[in-house]
């Protein structure tokens, strides 16, 4: 298997974000078995469009969807954000990038053991329209 590709051409928002390639996701991902291939569906932020992503999907049994513009709210992963932001950022003010993300690491953990909570269950329900 090869690595995916880095997201070094990535535009100044990244830069901006100082976000990570979302690659190592990839590779985590990945670490199944290659004969069960893989499904992302994807925005159409330009790095996951360029040959360099397509390569790397083809070659590693991983087909790419892409949603059309403006249709973010096909993507059924977009409704988790909702309740992310609910429980973890709005109305907050963390001291640093560190205490947000262990907030954040947190609540995806209690999300994972409460998939079932009926708060969750119906902020996630007004959220997917798809």
């Amino acid at each position: 298997m090869t690595s995916p590709p880095t997201a070094s051409t990535a535009t100044s928002r990244s830069a901006r974000q100082g976000s990570s390639s979302s690659p190592s996701v990839a590779t985590s991902a990945r670490s199944t078995p290659r004969r069960c291939g893989l499904h992302f569906i994807l925005d159409n932020f330009s790095p996951h469009l360029g040959d360099e992503v397509r390569g790397w999907a083809a070659e590693n049994n991983v087909e790419l969807a892409y949603t059309p513009h403006y249709g973010s709210w096909l993507n059924r992963i977009e409704a988790q954000f909702k309740a992310l932001r609910y429980f973890t950022l709005d109305g907050t003010d963390h001291p640093d990038h560190a205490t947000q993300a262990r907030l954040i690491r947190r609540y995806i953990s209690w999300r994972n053991r409460n998939a079932d909570d009926a708060k969750l269950r119906a902020l996630v329900n007004t959220a997917n329209v798809a």
